[in-house]
């Protein structure tokens, strides 16, 4: 190929153990950012070409409304882009009141929508191949799929408080619109995360949900950016 319209990056895992990927960085890091960075960083001239022969082009990230609800300390930290693999909070079962699988999620999927943000504000800057490329994010809300069919948590969230969240969550088809909105949408606007408002942000139709102060702060899109860079290897020019 010699252009690309779209990369959706839509991989992810969530509330795996505290274990090292073979680069020594923490699994769910790697897989639900970091391999996006190296994928996009590498494609990203093809869609430029895009957005320059066409007008239109579409970068497009998956974030989490759990993630954004439950980020420690509101920000991102920089041990968890590191190969720090294995020695990042170990394995506490907690989804909702601390745990290492669950901080380790948080911030692997936080890393996404401050992407966006934060390249969405780059592309602004850069020329006016990059203006025409429209950067989105999305979460799928509590979506009825098999992410977390493995999860185990603390007994009595099994017990007490998942079977009255469940209740709320929505299809898997439902799941997708925030995704599906920022991609194909013909009045999508690009520096917008989709996804559900309703229900704390549980179901509902996908709309534009507002920034977490915490997303598009500059200070949060350089630590990204740079340590992103420092761990891949991979320099990202817009």
């Amino acid at each position: 190929y010699d252009s690309i319209y779209c990369i959706s990056c839509n991989a992810g895992i969530s509330h795996s153990e505290d274990v090292a990927t073979q680069d020594g960085c923490d699994l769910q890091m790697q897989v639900n950012h970091l391999s996006h960075w190296i994928l996009v960083a590498t494609l990203c001239p093809l869609v430029k070409k895009c957005a320059a022969d066409s007008g239109d082009a579409a970068l497009f990230f998956i974030a989490s409304s759990g993630a954004r609800l439950m980020t420690r300390y509101g920000k991102l930290e920089a041990q968890y882009f590191g190969k720090n693999g294995g020695n990042l909070g170990g394995n506490g079962k907690s989804m909702f009141f601390g745990g290492g699988r669950t901080w380790r999620y948080s911030q692997s999927k936080l890393a996404n929508s401050v992407m966006m943000y934060t390249l969405q504000e780059k592309s602004l800057q850069a020329n006016e191949a990059t203006k025409n490329i429209r950067v989105c994010a999305a979460h799928p809300g509590g979506s009825a799929t098999s992410l977390g069919n493995h999860v185990e948590v603390a007994w009595y969230e099994a017990w007490f408080i998942f079977p009255i969240l469940t209740r709320m969550f929505q299809s898997a088809a439902d799941g997708t619109m925030g995704l599906l909105t920022g991609m194909m949408a013909t009045d999508a606007l690009s520096g917008t995360l989709y996804g559900p408002l309703a229900n704390g942000s549980i179901s509902g139709p996908a709309v534009p949900n507002p920034p977490k102060p915490f997303e598009n702060d500059p200070a949060n899109g350089k630590l990204l950016w740079d340590a992103s860079a420092e761990t891949t290897g991979v320099e990202f020019i817009v």
